[in-house]
């Protein structure tokens, strides 16, 4: 049994070749919801999704998110729409009152659809649709997600990181707060990071399933620290667990150098140095580390060395068996 901690692209990269090491049937992928909205009155799970429509196979690999082939005719016509209404355009958060009303679940990253400032293709709006109206229904965020899964024919567990809501939060530079998807899908990463808040997280739990999950060994994949994985360490007992069993962690970085994403400027923002050695001291539960054999960092843990690029299953195998060499390590 394995379980992974997944959030952006860098863990679900993984997943697409870890199938070839571990059974499927008996591995569960914890993900990320930090980063989840409510637009439009429809709560969009990210980091749920790709992993959700990598399994089903039919993700568009080019973006690494959303349906492959999938058309945007409604986002298309929400923007018309706005531009046509004389309305401003980019994201739009509803007011406070509105932020803590309505289904728990999306506290603090409602947006208003007008406009619409993320891209939802139009199949992909339809699993958003039925994922609400199904949370409407009374049912809880993991009970759905597994019927999206089972929906999608995914042979892994995929669990929800918690049935609570946690919002990531960027504090910047320039005093703003933003959400995540206005941070990174909107600003493309600017103003600079003073701090990232896991709103939430404090008063959120693990469910049952997810603490049954992290009590098997677990590969933390190349994913953001801060943001995607970050909120499920916020949450109260997850460290702890973390703590207790074997974890293996991939490096997102080769020395100080990141391979995508935002990962470096949130490190800095929080404190931490963007590198290897800022990812192990983020990772204080980790037993071991699969770095890449280029990276020039020394740790105080072991360590399995591999190329750690990957651009397709074949890669995700290689990287997923050094996951598997330094579970054997930490074991």
């Amino acid at each position: 049994m394995v379980t992974f901690l997944a959030g952006g692209t860098g863990t679900p990269k993984l997943l697409e070749g870890a199938a070839q090491v571990w059974d499927p049937a008996e591995t569960t992928v914890v993900a990320n919801t930090g980063d989840d909205v409510e637009l439009g009155g429809h709560l969009v799970c990210p980091d749920v999704d790709t992993v959700l429509f990598a399994g089903g196979d039919v993700l568009d690999r080019d973006r690494f998110w959303g349906i492959a082939g999938d058309t945007t005719e409604t986002h298309d016509e929400l923007g018309r729409l706005a531009a046509a209404a004389d309305l401003e355009l980019g994201p739009r958060y509803l007011d406070d009152d509105a932020q803590t009303t309505g289904r728990r679940i999306a506290r603090w990253r409602r947006f208003s659809g007008v406009a619409e400032f993320m891209e939802i293709g139009d199949r992909d709006r339809a699993v958003h649709l039925t994922r609400t109206g199904l949370l409407d229904e009374g049912h809880s965020l993991t009970a759905v997600t597994r019927r999206l899964a089972d929906a999608f024919d995914l042979t892994v567990d995929l669990l929800p990181m918690s049935d609570d809501p946690v919002a990531t939060l960027i504090h910047t530079t320039e005093g703003a707060c933003l959400h995540f998807q206005e941070y990174w899908v909107d600003r493309r990463g600017d103003p600079s990071v003073a701090d990232v808040e896991f709103r939430g997280a404090e008063t959120a739990t693990p469910t049952d399933a997810v603490r049954e999950a992290l009590t098997d060994r677990v590969v933390v994949g190349p994913s953001n620290p801060v943001t995607s994985i970050g909120p499920m360490l916020a949450v109260p007992g997850v460290e702890a667990a973390l703590a207790a069993t074997p974890v293996v962690a991939v490096s997102p970085f080769v020395g100080d150098r990141v391979y995508s994403g935002p990962a470096a400027e949130l490190m800095g923002g929080v404190g931490l140095d963007p590198s290897t050695a800022g990812v192990a001291e983020a990772y204080p539960f980790a037993d071991a580390f699969v770095l890449d054999d280029d990276d020039p960092t020394r740790l105080d843990r072991p360590v399995e060395r591999t190329d750690i690029t990957i651009d397709g299953p074949a890669d995700a195998a290689r990287v997923s068996r050094a996951c598997e060499r330094a579970l054997e390590v930490a074991a």
